[in-house]
């Protein structure tokens, strides 16, 4: 459906990249280069969050609206975009009563957030002063004209977008903090477009107005362009001037928070169906696993069954946001809960169901749901890539790119700029220089890439890991050898080539000196095996310094043709004899890879 010209997207709390692609009609990579945009490495196949997919729907053209679970579903479908709405929708409305606004910090690093937090922590924490648990939990309530305020601790949690996801997903009102000085960020605009795509009011904190050189109506220019005009400019946002450190304009930011919450009626039935957002869970060596709950409607018991995503379990223990143990808790409270099966996902949203019994075989199922959408597909090799050309799967040959020095990225980049055959395209995805590491195999299997190597090695993780995800990695010392076999690929003339494969590796323990030989390395073999006359590679602080092959491998005095993980043996190789303790030995061969 359309609204306002722009075509809205109903998308529900958590979904594949592929899935998401499908729905806006785009291409995966398109939405895997969002992602990555925005600071998130995700594959295909990976489960994304309502507020990530959000923000790569917006920037694809798209209005994101969340789709909510059977279980909550009104008969027919509402408008309102604040997810809290859509899931009291179903209430009597006689019964719906004013609960406290929940309200999250975010913002760029550096510009306030936790010095603000603690500050409005001290104006008035409910019910005494907070005490270690705070930080724990992840939440707390304040008081302000007699009237309660949720807020989400989040600063300082250390997955970042999981951070702003679980944030914008469970408040209703989202204070931005920026700083006088400083002005609009790049966190910023991530931290604006999550708000923006849970669909929740925001406030702006202009912090550190005690700064001599702050400049806040430089700032708030440069709100207004990013869509946040004052409303002293005759627009729709409260700036509200602060200074954290010093606890100025904190009673007008609290007095904002609670103008914004009147507009917004937000309200809730306490004697209603059970759902509320999960902020955060973790495994406590004593007691188990801990989650910590945000409820949003009804009131949780001890007792209670509760279902969160694919995570279930019965309500043995529940303490507030001081660590106190509490018997029940009303809308809008944050609560530490023991009694889960498993550490659920921040974010997902929780629901009361009638037994375990149910509880266990809804995860059951929604697990086994997630596993049917989670399909394979084999990465492209180059000899492929004609190939799934002309068979309509790809229109592009994308590269992942590494090399030993700037210096080559330069001519590797204006060679390839040159290559695009007909409608086969070359998107070189990530360029950079250092060893082919795992995130390059990572961005290589979420994107169906090739990953191009020039005068550098591969680390062991990332070769593990590209032989169980497939991954063609190509490795070259001459730039014209490269752009010849990717020329020759677009064209659909590469042959099958043989390429190398990791036998084994071994580690250099001690050096011994061999009359008329020179040094052999004193080894132990750490996996697979080292096999005599393969090729060898002397790896030293993750960067390859020779190449050669083995021309001696004994096991004590014995001369042998291998040996396999877990022994010892002595290894020799032609011209190079500068062995040292904690090198690294990998024992490769070679293998012909036919076309499928």
């Amino acid at each position: 459906m359309s609204e306002n010209g722009q075509k809205v997207i109903e998308i529900p709390e958590s979904v594949t990249v592929r899935d998401l692609a499908e729905r806006i009609e785009t291409s995966p990579i398109d939405v895997i280069k969002q992602l990555m945009a925005n600071g998130v490495m995700a594959n295909i196949n990976q489960l994304i969050d309502f507020d990530t997919a959000a923000i790569v729907v917006g920037e694809l053209g798209f209005e994101a609206r969340p789709m909510l679970p059977p279980e909550i579903e009104g008969a027919e479908e509402r408008a309102a975009t604040p997810i809290w709405r859509r899931m009291i929708d179903a209430e009597d409305p006689a019964a719906l009563i004013d609960r406290p606004p929940v309200v999250t910090i975010l913002g760029h690093v550096d510009h306030g957030k936790t010095t603000l937090l603690d500050a409005v922590r001290k104006t008035d924490v409910a019910e005494g002063e907070a005490g270690g648990i705070t930080q724990q939990i992840g939440a707390y309530q304040v008081q302000h004209n007699k009237r309660l305020i949720t807020f989400l601790d989040t600063p300082g949690h250390a997955a970042f977008t999981a951070m702003r996801a679980r944030g914008a997903q469970g408040a209703d009102i989202a204070v931005l903090v920026v700083a006088a000085d400083d002005g609009v960020m790049p966190q910023t605009h991530e931290a604006f477009a999550h708000a923006r795509a849970a669909g929740v009011p925001i406030i702006v904190a202009l912090n550190k107005i005690d700064r001599p050189n702050a400049n806040p109506d430089r700032v708030k220019k440069q709100l207004a362009d990013i869509g946040l005009v004052p409303d002293e400019w005759d627009g729709d946002t409260m700036v509200v001037p602060v200074s954290a450190k010093n606890q100025v304009g904190l009673e007008d930011l609290l007095e904002a928070v609670l103008l914004v919450a009147d507009t917004l009626e937000i309200k809730a039935n306490p004697d209603g169906r059970i759902l509320g957002t999960v902020i955060e869970g973790e495994i406590d060596k004593l007691r188990g696993v801990v989650s910590t709950l945000l409820l949003q409607n009804g009131t949780l018991h001890v007792g209670d069954v509760v279902l969160a995503g694919i995570t279930s379990g019965r309500v043995r223990a529940m303490f507030d946001f001081q660590g106190n143990a509490i018997e029940d808790a009303t809308p809008s409270t944050p609560v530490s809960v023991l009694g889960l099966s498993d550490v659920p996902t921040a974010g997902e949203l929780f629901i009361n169901v009638p037994s375990e019994r149910e509880a266990r075989a809804i995860a059951q199922k929604r697990s086994l749901d997630a596993a049917e959408k989670i399909e394979t597909r084999k990465p492209l090799g180059l000899e492929e890539v004609f190939e799934a050309f002309k068979a309509g799967e790809t229109q592009e040959l994308r590269l992942v790119i590494k090399a030993d020095v700037q210096g080559a990225l330069e001519p590797i980049m204006t060679s390839l700029d040159e290559l695009s055959i007909g409608d086969i395209k070359i998107n070189v995805l990530h360029t950079t220089t250092g060893t082919i590491t795992e995130n390059d195999i990572m961005l290589a299997t979420a994107s169906q890439a090739i990953v191009l190597g020039f005068n550098v090695g591969v680390d062991q993780a990332a070769q593990k890991m590209a032989e169980k995800e497939k991954i063609d990695i190509r490795l070259y010392d001459v730039i014209y050898h490269l752009t010849e076999d990717i020329e020759k690929a677009l064209k659909g003339m590469l042959t099958p080539e043989k390429r190398t494969v990791l036998l084994g590796r071994a580690e250099v323990r001690a050096t011994f000196r061999i009359p008329k030989i020179g040094n052999i390395a004193g080894c132990r073999v750490l996996e697979g095996l080292m096999l005599r006359n393969a090729a060898l590679h002397v790896v030293r602080d993750s960067e390859v310094i020779f190449e050669g092959s083995i021309t001696s491998l004994r096991q004590e005095k014995d001369a042998v043709k291998e040996i396999r993980e877990g022994f010892e043996c002595g290894i020799g190789t032609k011209g190079f004899t500068e062995f040292e303790a904690g090198d690294i030995l990998e024992c490769f061969a070679e293998e012909t890879v036919e076309v499928e």
